[in-house]
């Protein structure tokens, strides 16, 4: 079958006797004559691999095998069985979800046209808290991890008796704990309740991308924070994103997904720009209108601090035969990274599927953003957005 030209195939593989069962989704150039780079993506607690399917079809995108499926024993009480791998949720813990995840590992790694040097691990929820220390067992066999809202709570919650949103007596774990759309055994309790998650995490010596929603209901963002403290200096990214919750919908994915493009291409984040909306202009109507939204906002960077002054505006037209064109311009005043003050003027317009920013600036220290190639990744939220503009991480360097 073909998704907006993705081609998918279901795959299995085995684990002690039980069926793990998947997805895979190739790149739109595939040809068995070539190797790929892998990304295997793992779901949350009570999800199955379809959770991950916008995720693989982002990833296949960009040249990727994109591998989803779901953990033994994973998954609600009543869900089609065509989405479930074997086993049973009581007999389910992090350590068969482990092994679940190597399992796949190896499936990629027998396929001729997988390049296993390039393999990334990708999971959300607890499939985050998992890969995570997937990564940190298998070391270099993983070339970098990106986990999304993980869920690094779950040994805390066992210590306090609410696994899964269940309630119980953590000195009198029962033997099913009964967590509503799913059960958990006790050995889930037993084997989470004493670990340390931030230490086991931080083993993984490759380069992390952590994501975390400021609005999550689930996993409080601290969780997030703490992670990328254990790891070494200059290992681990982490962005917040603000107003987002604990799932991923497909305006906050396309975000998300930018965000580890950036990751994935080694790009710096340079400039991060907050921005409220103050006001709009509206002109025209039905195929043909124009809107002019005006905003004010601040940048608090290693680079550059500064407020936008006086007002940018963001130029929308819509043409019903050339359809949305969008143009924002504003420049930002204050001190560069060698406190001298300076301005940066930002002009930011679509390219296809990117945002393409254009710096010009008078600070001597900051030259070289004139001439970078930059991207731009753009996050909405309440009275605003925030751009975040990135730069090959060595243009810098090379530029001096």
């Amino acid at each position: 079958m073909s998704i907006r030209n993705i081609k998918e195939e279901p795959f299995t593989c085995e684990r002690g006797g039980l069926t793990i069962r998947g997805m895979l989704y190739f790149p739109v150039d595939f040809t068995v004559d070539k190797r790929y780079p892998v990304a295997i993506l793992s779901h949350g607690f009570m999800g199955n691999y379809t959770d991950m399917t916008g995720f693989c079809q982002d990833f296949a995108r960009i040249g990727y095998l994109a591998f989803c499926f779901s953990f033994c024993g994973g998954g609600r009480f009543g869900e089609p069985e065509a989405s479930k791998s074997d086993g049973k949720s009581a007999d389910m813990t992090i350590t068969t979800e482990i092994e679940d995840l190597i399992t796949v590992m190896n499936h990629a790694k027998s396929l001729p046209f997988a390049d296993c040097n390039q393999l990334i691990l990708v999971g959300h929820s607890q499939g985050g808290f998992v890969s995570g220390l997937t990564a940190a067992r298998c070391g270099e066999a993983v070339k970098r991890l990106i986990m999304l809202s993980p869920a690094l709570c779950i040994p805390d919650h066992a210590r306090r008796g609410c696994l899964g949103g269940s309630s119980y007596d953590p000195a009198k774990v029962p033997e099913i704990i009964d967590c509503g759309n799913t059960a958990l055994g006790r050995a889930f309790h037993e084997e989470v309740a004493g670990m340390d998650p931030f230490l086991e995490l931080s083993a993984y010596q490759g380069k992390v991308l952590l994501i975390h929603g400021t609005a999550d209901p689930v996993v409080h963002y601290s969780y997030a924070v703490r992670a990328k403290a254990g790891y070494q200096k200059g290992q681990c990214r982490l962005h917040l994103i603000r107003d987002l919750g604990h799932g991923y919908e497909e305006d906050s994915r396309e975000n998300v997904f930018g965000l580890i493009r950036q990751f994935l291409a080694d790009r710096e984040e340079i400039l991060t720009i907050q921005v409220f909306i103050t006001h709009c202009e509206e002109r025209g109507a039905g195929e043909n209108w124009k809107n002019d939204v005006y905003f004010t906002g601040y940048c608090d960077t290693k680079y550059f601090k500064g407020a936008i002054s006086p007002e940018g505006c963001d130029a929308q037209e819509y043409c019903a035969e050339t359809g949305v064109k969008m143009r924002a311009e504003y420049t930002l005043t204050g001190i560069d990274d060698c406190g001298e003050r300076c301005s940066v003027h930002i002009v930011n317009q679509r390219a296809g599927a990117e945002w393409k920013p254009v710096v010009q600036t008078d600070s001597p220290s900051l030259a070289w953003m004139n001439h970078a190639d930059l991207t731009a990744v753009l996050e909405g939220g309440d009275g605003g957005l925030k751009v975040r503009i990135f730069a090959d991480d060595r243009c810098e360097n090379v530029s001096k």
